[in-house]
């Protein structure tokens, strides 16, 4: 049989190790797709830039259009990232008839629903495993290998560079501010890190997950982000002495209400495997049903453990170029008739454990008056730790968890509890989460 021709958007990190493992894997590649499959035209912002690739048989050129709308071409693979210039990009490709291999995240969790859509009407499939924790093959251990169970909950580090921070914050004892600035110098962070550190980046993934898992519409605008910079060392050591490791956690779970769609910061019990995630890795624990919990871990980005997932999803794409559209496997997992309008609850809603750390003056009574407001809300406190009031200062930390109660009752407390002459400033709060 003829080979299928790909055509190449972007050939920076991943395009180049997309190109890498093709040629590299060409043999082991052509046995399980049925076919050869060869990069010949790609498209790239310079023609003169030094690549991590050789390029040799394969037409660059700086227009992407020309690439998409290439008549030789079968599949369009687009890996330049951003939300504007790709989807017309790929809309355009489908338009032409054309499939479509992404990794981009935001593309998905952004604009899905429409891309998916028109997919549908032009009979060609997108493709995305990349898209999600770079070379962990999450997208299809859900949406294929789980199918016959019902989701219960999931939740990842699905951000290499925040699990990073926090594990050097833990290790080291370093402070965010100094270890981001490391993080950038290495690489795991941009120059401008709002992506990462805030969790928009994790709340894309989630919003992507979320849909597979539960058989809804992706909808990321309802996700509740929120970042890691109000983290200090000390907080760190805390949750240590108290068993618990801090993790920027993105978390789905279905409840009678609706759908919990979240990424915070989490204490975690050390015991548990995800908080044993260090680094740069990736991890993504998903309870079924039938299967209960299982766990999926791995490199979350980089060239070629994020070209394996583009290339897994080329070779799956292959395998189906002739077979019948009605026959193959959903986008979204669940057929697109069939996806549910189970509301994605709102924030407040919830119902965890908590930590908090305040200051509070070194005076008797203080403890009382905080843990008679929490008594007031009908929160109970599962351990207090007081320490010793730091040097030239008449304010000591204070450190609380909760048992589980309802956000918007712990919020009301806090306030009452910052309002207190005795208290200093704001009071921290992280979400505790025991994965059961």
């Amino acid at each position: 049989m003829d080979p299928v021709n790909i055509g190449l958007l972007g050939l920076g990190t991943v395009g180049g190790g997309t190109v890498n493992v093709l040629r590299r894997n060409a043999q082991e590649i052509g046995r399980r797709a049925g076919r050869d499959i060869i990069v010949s035209r790609a498209a790239a912002r310079s023609l003169d830039a030094s690549r991590i690739c050789n390029i040799n048989g394969i037409q660059v050129t700086t227009d992407p259009f020309a690439v998409v709308n290439a008549e030789d071409i079968d599949i369009v693979v687009e890996l330049i990232g951003g939300e504007t210039l790709s989807k017309d990009l790929v809309v355009q490709a489908i338009q032409n008839g054309k499939h479509v291999v992404t990794a981009n995240k935001a593309l998905i969790a952004l604009h899905g629903n429409e891309i998916f859509e028109l997919a549908q009407q032009c009979g060609v499939m997108v493709a995305f495993e990349a898209a999600v924790a770079g070379g962990i093959p999450i997208i299809k251990a859900i949406r294929e290998g789980l199918a016959a169970n019902r989701i219960q909950w999931l939740a990842g580090i699905i951000n290499g560079t925040s699990n990073f921070i926090l594990t050097e914050m833990r290790d080291k004892g370093r402070d965010f501010a100094d270890v981001l600035e490391q993080a950038q110098a290495l690489g795991y962070a941009e120059a401008d890190p709002t992506f990462d550190v805030e969790g928009i980046d994790a709340a894309h993934k989630l919003t992507i997950l979320a849909s597979i898992a539960f058989g809804v519409p992706l909808q990321f605008d309802k996700a509740y982000t929120e970042g890691i910079r109000q983290i200090s060392s000390d907080d760190v050591v805390y949750a240590e002495q108290l068993g618990y490791r801090i993790k920027h956690l993105g978390i789905a779970r279905k409840t009678e209400t609706g759908i919990e769609l979240r990424v915070h910061p989490t204490l975690v019990p050390e015991r548990r495997l995800l908080a044993n995630v260090d680094g740069v890795m990736n991890a993504v624990v998903v309870h079924g049903d039938a299967v209960g919990p299982t766990l999926y871990y791995g490199v979350g980005a980089g060239a070629e453990p994020t070209a394996s997932a583009v290339v897994a999803d080329i070779v799956d794409v292959v395998r189906v170029l002739t077979s019948d559209p009605e026959h193959r496997v959903p986008h979204l997992a669940f057929q697109p008739n069939a996806l549910s309008n189970v509301p994605v609850t709102s924030i407040e809603s919830i119902q965890v454990a908590y930590y908090l750390r305040l200051h509070a003056d070194d005076k008797p009574g203080v403890l009382a008056d905080i843990t008679r407001i929490l008594a007031d809300h009908e929160i109970s406190i599962e351990a207090v730790i007081q320490k010793e009031p730091t040097k030239n200062e008449n304010k000591l930390p204070v450190i609380l968890l909760t048992h589980v109660v309802p956000e918007k009752q712990l919020m009301a407390a806090l306030t009452s509890i910052e309002a207190l002459a005795s208290v200093s400033g704001k009071v921290t709060r992280i979400r505790v989460e025991n994965l059961k």
